[in-house]
């Protein structure tokens, strides 16, 4: 979640879970033939080349091809010019869900976005048909492909963590978060995960640092995986309050995953490296957890923020907050942040179609190449859930402003 990261930091794989693997095999997918797009604008066709002489910020080159398709090619991804009634489910999606997202992506619009912005704070009725009929009237589908030409890619998803803490160490918890250490410049790169924990200058150097304590070093891992988390602390009075969590600073050590970790050791499959798989192995063999975690060196510094609407999610790369079911990360070299895009994908573990327009609003190391999403999927136990399980097979559209 960055660009490098501002604001809120990376997920440094979310994918499988935590990007256990990256991609793996998931449900077979069977395209659905593409139906009527409802309440189509008069006239509207696959854009041509002339009709892309403004092309989006950030195209290398525009082509047409023999179909009179226009082809805009950008550093990761090709668009291919599209109809609406080329996405599959357009006509059925909730689209009035969308709008606060787009809303917040119009805080800081993408280049070109700013007359649809403009009219998109002045609509004021909000239902499925407006929404449709408002992006249908000003932006145009173009299908992402990658560079060669494949338009088949993967989703994975991610969530943001929910964890009990406590502000002073206790017998339950016991887990520090650290804020960054003040020395954290002087070291190129900083101290691994190891050292912090085993070497007594680096321990020095975290001493006073603690922001939190938590119960299970699991969470305090995918509390620095996912980048950011909300605590349900306890202060040392004895009140509770609702908080976040977000990135800081990191060590300057590589990202390693820890289920990686387990499939070359052999412990888990490829097809078991899934989160509630790593966290089971690590009941099952608690002498050791610390060689497992040990075996990512990167670690995350925090900083505390309130949470003054418990509605909102984390802000992503684009520096607005992630709407749960609404908000993507992309490469941003493959879709700029701020843009609606269409997902043809499938539910976690199941082959239930999940279609509908998203916003591009962040990103995260793992998440590179033309068709390739993170579905950001809220917070709580059943969006760490879905976020765990979910690899799927991915087809995208862009809505982009009209020329």
């Amino acid at each position: 979640m960055m660009t490098l990261f501002p604001g809120r930091a990376p997920r440094w794989m979310a994918a499988a879970i935590l990007g256990v693997l990256g991609a793996c095999a998931g449900p077979q997918y069977v395209p659905e033939a593409p139906g009527p797009a409802a309440n189509a604008p008069a006239g509207a066709s696959v854009p041509s080349a002339a009709a892309a002489a403004s092309a989006p910020a950030g195209v290398a080159g525009v082509a047409g091809a023999a179909d009179g398709r226009t082809t805009l090619t950008r550093t990761r991804s090709r668009w291919v010019g599209a109809t609406w009634a080329e996405l599959p489910g357009w006509e059925f999606d909730t689209s009035a869900e969308l709008w606060p997202a787009l809303l917040r992506s119009c805080e800081k619009p993408a280049t070109d976005w700013a007359r649809v912005c403009a009219d998109a704070q002045k609509l004021t009725t909000i239902t499925d048909g407006s929404v449709r009929v408002f992006l249908q009237n000003r932006v145009q589908p173009w299908r992402v492909e990658a560079l060669d030409g494949g338009a088949e890619g993967l989703m994975t998803g991610y969530y943001e963590p929910l964890v009990e803490a406590s502000r002073v160490p206790t017998a339950a918890f016991r887990i520090p978060l650290y804020g960054p250490p003040a020395d954290l410049g002087t070291r190129k790169p900083y101290w691994t995960r190891q050292q912090l924990e085993t070497v007594p200058a680096a321990r020095a150097a975290l001493r006073g640092r603690e922001i939190a304590w938590i119960a299970d070093p699991l969470d305090a891992l995918v509390l620095q995986i996912q980048g950011s988390g909300r605590l349900q602390m306890t202060e040392a009075d004895g009140s509770r309050r609702l908080l976040r969590v977000a990135f800081a600073a990191h060590n300057d050590q590589p990202y390693k995953s820890v289920g990686r970790w387990l499939v070359d050791q052999g412990e888990l499959t490829l097809e078991q490296a899934s989160w509630p798989s790593i966290k089971a192995w690590a009941r099952r063999n608690p002498k050791r957890l610390n060689e497992m975690l040990w075996a990512n060196p990167r670690v995350i510094f925090f900083r505390e923020e309130a949470l003054p609407d418990p509605a909102l999610g984390p802000k992503g790369g684009q520096g607005v907050p992630l709407t749960p079911g609404r908000s993507i990360a992309v490469d941003p070299q493959s879709i700029p942040y701020g843009t609606p895009v269409w997902v043809d994908a499938t539910e976690p573990l199941s082959a239930t179609p999940l279609r509908r327009i998203v916003m591009a609003q962040d990103t995260g190391s793992a998440i590179t190449g033309a068709v390739r999403a993170d579905y950001f999927w809220g917070w709580g136990e059943t969006a760490e859930q879905q976020a765990g399980r979910m690899k799927q097979p991915l087809r995208l559209w862009v809505l982009w402003p009209r020329s």
